[in-house]
């Protein structure tokens, strides 16, 4: 009874045993293993069994990557400018062993020298530098603390400086010095506008001129081409009423007719002298009239006032708002309809 008892304990005591040193180790991670103090291994992602008594398991470190936001630090710049600047850094631990051995408190000791090299960085510039120039600073932190950060077995993968904290006073001034900025952007842009509309508006009164001008020589060119053809036209018209009056064979009674109404017309009262054809005579008596269409024994006086001239008929498309050049085109056009009545009367 006593050995089955023994048995039992010495059975629970080694699975309690295998429970104990039998280690999981996570994904991402890494456990720094010890033997009698000393350092043996490092385990990685998966089922590892230790050595009871003799090894230890001293750190278990993650390798992902890490984001270390540290507080505002003040820093002097170049022009004696006292500033806090606030950073980020990202970093991972590639190498275990070193995280472990190589410094107490990688962490702690990453900040401070993250503090003391951007200050160095910045009492290399002057505050207006410093505002514009933070991908240039990021870089330069990156390669400082990563060069420094090998012998503890951390990669600094990227560096960012999040806030830039100018005293109250600066901050004023640099306020007032964009507002001043943006009035005079402002007033630029307004007189670059005003002086682009007065050019449009120059640009514009010149091609309304060009274009007046051109409508009026158009105009000009177009009246004398239909003065040109109105003469051609008249002329063509006597030349075909000679010419039909020579087809027709006209006798000798119809000429004298003609002669008849064209001394009515003489005779108006209003000639001086009077040219008789030497045949009027006979003409006259045969038909029985010459002593009326002579005014032979009429003592009435002569009549020198202008004969009445009918007047053209107002053109309804005329106003007060028409051109210089359609009004002197209505005008011949009036002219033209005139001479062409009084050429198709002397007809």
């Amino acid at each position: 009874m006593t050995g089955l008892i023994l048995f039992l304990i010495i059975v629970v005591l080694i699975i309690w045993l295998l429970a104990v040193n039998i280690r999981v180790v996570p994904q991402a991670q890494a456990y720094v293993v010890e033997h009698l103090g000393r350092f043996k291994c490092i385990w990685g992602a998966g089922l590892h069994l230790k050595a009871p008594f003799v090894e230890k398991i001293v750190r278990r470190v993650s390798l992902k990557e890490q984001v270390l936001d540290f507080p505002p630090q003040p820093v002097i710049t170049k022009d004696n400018i006292v500033l806090q600047l606030d950073s980020v850094v990202y970093c991972r631990v590639f190498d275990p062993r070193l995280y472990t051995y190589g410094v107490e408190d990688a962490m702690a000791g990453l900040q401070n020298l993250t503090a003391t090299t951007l200050r160095n960085i910045a009492g290399e510039m002057e505050l207006d530098q410093l505002l514009t120039s933070r991908d240039q600073i990021n870089q330069k932190l990156e390669t400082i603390l990563d060069q420094a950060t090998d012998a503890w077995g951390i990669k600094v993968t990227r560096v960012e400086l999040k806030n830039i904290q100018p005293p109250k006073e600066i901050a004023e001034v640099m306020t007032k010095q964009m507002r001043a900025e943006r009035e005079r952007r402002q007033t630029v842009l307004e007189a670059q506008a005003h002086q682009e509309a007065v050019v449009s508006r120059a640009e514009g009164d010149k091609k309304a001129k060009i274009l007046a001008a051109e409508a009026e020589r158009d105009a000009q060119i177009a009246l004398a081409q239909g003065r040109a053809k109105s003469i051609e036209l008249v002329y063509q018209a006597e030349a075909d009423g000679l010419k039909a009056l020579k087809d027709a064979d006209i006798d000798e009674h119809v000429l004298k007719l003609k002669g008849i109404e064209a001394l009515k017309d003489v005779a108006d009262g209003r000639a001086t002298k009077i040219y008789m054809p030497s045949d009027i005579a006979s003409v006259v008596s045969s038909l029985g009239v010459a002593g009326e269409a002579l005014g032979i024994g009429d003592a009435t006086s002569i009549d020198k006032t202008p004969k009445p001239q009918p007047q053209p008929a107002a053109d309804p498309c005329i106003t007060d708002e028409t051109s210089q050049g359609g009004k002197e085109a209505a005008e011949a056009n009036a002219q033209i309809e005139e001479h062409l009545d009084q050429m198709q009367e002397e007809l």
